[in-house]
C-alpha cells in the first residue's frame, strides 16, 4: 500500500571492508610518496548531502553520517565525528582499522600533530579543503615536524574502481514566481556588495541555485545543479556547470544572464584575474582551496570571509515567502492523513519505523507536487526517539509499540521547502513523558512567542527554549533552530537559533523552532514547526520590534500536555494554534481524516 521512492531504508555500509580498503590506499599513498592522507566527507563545495561519486569517506570507512574526516598515516588511522555520531560510527566502522574520535573534544589537527611523524608528508585535496582547514592542518604539520602536501589526483578515486560517475542531473530554470526577482536583479546586487573587491567567487551551488533562478538534481534531497559562478563587478558573470546537464532552452536563457561555462575553465579564470592583479572574494565556509591559492600564485589577492549571497538568499522575498505558506499548507494536508492514519494504525502493533515513514511519503506524494523527501525520515520509536539524528535502516528497524514515538520529516515542493517533527505517543503515557514533552513544549511556545528587536541574534533568544528544561536540570545538546531555504537546502545558514547563531535575525529568514529532550536509552521529544521572522508593531515602542509567524499547521499531541504545567498564556497559544490548525487544514481533507483532526485539536 505504501512505499518509499525517495528515500532508502538499505544498510549501505560493511564494515568488513574497510581493512581491505585502507589497505589499498597506504599502498597508494606509499606510490605517490605520502606518509598519510585527509579523508573528509565533503566534495568540492562542502555540501551537505554530496553525490554518490563523492562519497569517499563513506566508501573507505563505511561511515554514512553528514560529516566526518578519517585522518589515514602508515601505522594507525582515526576517524573524527561529532556528537550525532558517536553511536552510529563504531556501529558503521572497523574500530580495528579506524579509531573512532570525537571531532570536537579531539580535533584532528590536534590528532595529527601528536601523531604525525617528524619528516612526514601528509597528503590532502585541495578541491575538498576550505583555506581555513588547510591552514589549520598546515600548522599541526608543522609543529609536528612535517609537511602537508596537495596532491593533484585524489588517491581513493584511483582504488575505488566502481566510482559512480559524477552526476550530470539536468538543470530546469526556477519560475519567477517562485522565485520572485529575475538572475540580472541579483546580479546586480550582489555586485554593488562587491565594495571594493573586482570579483566574488559563488562556491555554495545553493547561491550558485539562487541568484540563476535555476535548480537540478546532482545530490539528494536538495535541488542542486553542482556549479560555480564568477560574479565581476564590471562586465558578465560566468556561470560553470557541465554543459550536458543543459538543454538548448535552458542554456539559451542561463545565457541572457552569464556567460555559460565549463567547470575546468574556472581555475584558468581565476589565473587570468591574478596575473591582472584583481582581488577576489571567496567563501570562507565553501571555497576550496585550491581557487584562493591558483589566484594568489598567479599574483592576486584574496579576501576569505562571507559570501554576501548567503544572508541575500536567508531573506525570503514575498514571492517566495507565499510559496511556502502555500508549500506547508499543502504538506500540512499530507501530515494529518498521516497523523490520522498512525492514530487508527500504531495502537494495531503491526507498524514499524520504516512503514510509518514510508506511509507518510506515501501522503505526500499523493498530493501530486512532491519533488522529493528534503532529508531522510527520521522515525523513531522508543530508544531509537532519544537518538536526535536517527536514521532507521532495514537493520535497526523497530516495531512501533505502545510508548513514544518521534517523527521528524520533510519535503521538498516547488514552492517551497518543510520540515516538521511531532512526537506521539501509544498508549497511556507516563508522567516523566508528560512532564518532559510538557517542558519541551513550553520552550516551544517561548520561541513562537518571542518579541525582540532589530538586531538580535539566534544565540541570544536560544536560551528561551531551554527554559522550562533547565529548571528541572535537563538540557537538548542541538541547536533549537536551523536555516531552511526556499525549494533548496532544509538546513540554511547563516541564520540559526543556537549558542552559535551569531548572525542578527531579519525579517523574511525561515528557520526551525525545535527544542527536544532525549532520554537516552529510553525515549525522545522534539517538536518542531517552521518559522518566519517578521516585523512586529508595538504601541509606544522605541526599537523597530521582531517577532514569528509560525507557518506549520500540524496537531501537537495533547495525550502528552501536562496542562499544569502550562501557564494561562501558554494554554491559551496552544488553543489558539489548534484552532488555526483546523480552521485551515480541515477543508483540506477527506471526511474521516477530518474527524480525526477536530479531535486532535479540541480545546484544552
Amino acid at each position: 500500500m505504501f512505499k518509499a521512492i525517495y528515500q532508502s531504508f538499505d544498510e549501505t555500509s560493511n564494515p568488513a571492508q574497510g581493512p581491505a580498503r585502507l589497505a589499498a590506499l597506504r599502498a597508494k599513498l606509499n606510490e605517490m610518496g605520502l606518509d598519510g592522507f585527509l579523508v573528509p566527507r565533503s566534495d568540492e563545495h562542502q555540501n551537505e548531502y554530496v553525490a554518490k561519486s563523492s562519497e569517499r569517506l563513506a566508501w573507505l570507512t563505511g561511515f554514512t553520517g553528514s560529516a566526518g574526516l578519517c585522518v589515514v598515516l602508515s601505522d594507525r588511522a582515526a576517524i573524527f565525528v561529532d556528537g550525532r555520531y558517536t553511536l552510529q560510527v563504531r556501529e558503521q566502522v572497523d574500530v580495528k582499522s579506524f579509531t573512532p574520535q570525537h571531532l570536537i573534544n579531539e580535533p584532528p589537527e590536534a590528532w595529527v600533530e601528536a601523531n604525525l611523524k617528524k619528516g612526514a608528508r601528509l597528503g590532502f585535496d585541495p578541491w575538498l579543503h576550505t583555506a581555513g582547514m588547510v591552514k589549520r592542518f598546515e600548522q599541526a604539520a608543522k609543529a609536528a615536524g612535517a609537511e602537508l602536501v596537495a596532491v593533484s589526483h585524489n588517491p581513493i578515486d584511483a582504488i575505488w574502481q566502481d566510482r559512480p560517475a559524477p552526476p550530470i542531473a539536468a538543470v530546469h530554470l526556477h519560475a519567477k514566481r517562485h522565485a520572485g526577482e529575475t538572475a540580472d536583479k541579483k546580479i546586480a546586487a550582489l555586485q554593488k556588495a562587491l565594495g571594493k573587491a573586482d570579483a566574488l567567487v559563488v562556491s555554495d551551488p545553493h547561491s550558485v541555485a539562487w541568484a540563476f533562478n535555476m535548480r537540478g538534481g546532482d545530490v539528494g534531497h536538495t535541488p542542486l545543479p553542482l556549479s560555480f559562478a564568477l560574479i565581476r563587478k564590471e562586465g558578465r558573470p560566468s556561470l560553470y556547470l557541465d554543459g550536458r546537464k543543459l538543454s538548448n532552452s535552458v542554456r539559451a536563457h542561463l545565457a541572457d544572464s552569464a556567460d555559460v561555462a565549463d567547470p575546468s575553465l574556472l581555475l584558468k579564470d581565476l589565473a587570468a584575474l591574478g596575473k591582472a592583479k584583481k582581488t577576489v572574494q571567496f567563501d570562507a565556509a565553501t571555497a576550496p582551496a585550491l581557487l584562493s591559492q591558483t589566484l594568489e600564485e598567479a599574483g592576486g589577492k584574496a579576501e576569505i570571509g562571507a559570501d554576501p549571497s548567503a544572508l541575500m538568499k536567508a531573506r525570503k522575498n514575498r514571492h517566495e515567502l507565499a510559496g511556502t505558506r502555500a508549500a506547508h499548507l499543502r504538506d500540512a494536508a499530507a501530515y494529518a492523513r498521516f497523523l490520522a492514519w498512525f492514530a487508527e494504525e500504531a495502537p494495531k502493533g503491526k507498524q514499524t519505523e520504516i512503514s510509518a515513514a514510508e506511509a507518510l511519503e506515501t501522503f505526500r506524494r499523493d498530493g501530486g507536487k512532491l519533488k522529493d523527501v528534503s532529508f531522510p525520515s527520521i522515525s523513531g520509536a522508543g530508544p531509537n526517539a532519544a537518538i536526535p539524528h536517527y536514521r532507521v535502516s532495514r537493520t535497526s528497524n523497530r516495531k512501533i509499540g505502545k510508548g513514544i514515538f518521534l517523527i521528524d520529516s520533510g519535503a521538498q515542493y516547488e514552492d517551497g521547502t518543510t520540515d516538521i517533527t511531532r512526537t506521539l505517543v501509544v498508549g497511556k503515557p507516563t508522567a516523566e513523558m508528560r512532564d518532559r514533552f510538557t517542558r519541551v513544549l513550553k520552550g516551544h511556545i517561548a520561541i513562537a512567542t518571542s518579541v525582540f528587536p532589530k538586531g538580535t541574534s539566534g544565540a541570544q533568544i536560544d536560551a528561551f527554549a531551554r527554559q522550562a528544561l533547565w529548571q528541572a536540570g535537563l538540557d537538548f545538546d542541538h541547536g533549537t533552530g536551523h536555516g531552511v531555504g526556499s525549494y533548496l537546502s532544509v538546513h540554511e545558514g547563516p541564520q540559526r537559533i543556537a549558542k552559535t547563531g551569531t548572525t542578527p535575525l531579519e525579517p523574511g529568514m525561515i528557520l526551525s523552532n525545535e527544542p527536544g529532550y532525549y532520554k537516552a536509552g529510553a525515549w525522545g521529544i522534539r517538536i518542531e514547526n517552521l518559522i518566519v521572522v517578521e516585523k512586529r508593531e508595538i504601541k509606544g515602542a522605541e526599537r523597530e520590534m521582531y517577532g514569528f509567524e509560525t507557518i506549520s499547521f500540524s496537531p501537537i499531541e495533547r495525550a502528552l500536555v501536562d496542562v499544569k504545567l502550562l501557564t494561562a498564556e501558554e494554554r491559551a497559544w496552544l488553543n489558539a494554534y489548534h484552532a488555526e490548525v483546523k480552521k485551515r487544514v480541515a477543508p483540506l481533507v477527506d471526511p474521516a481524516t477530518r474527524k480525526w483532526l477536530t479531535a486532535a485539536t479540541k480545546p484544552l
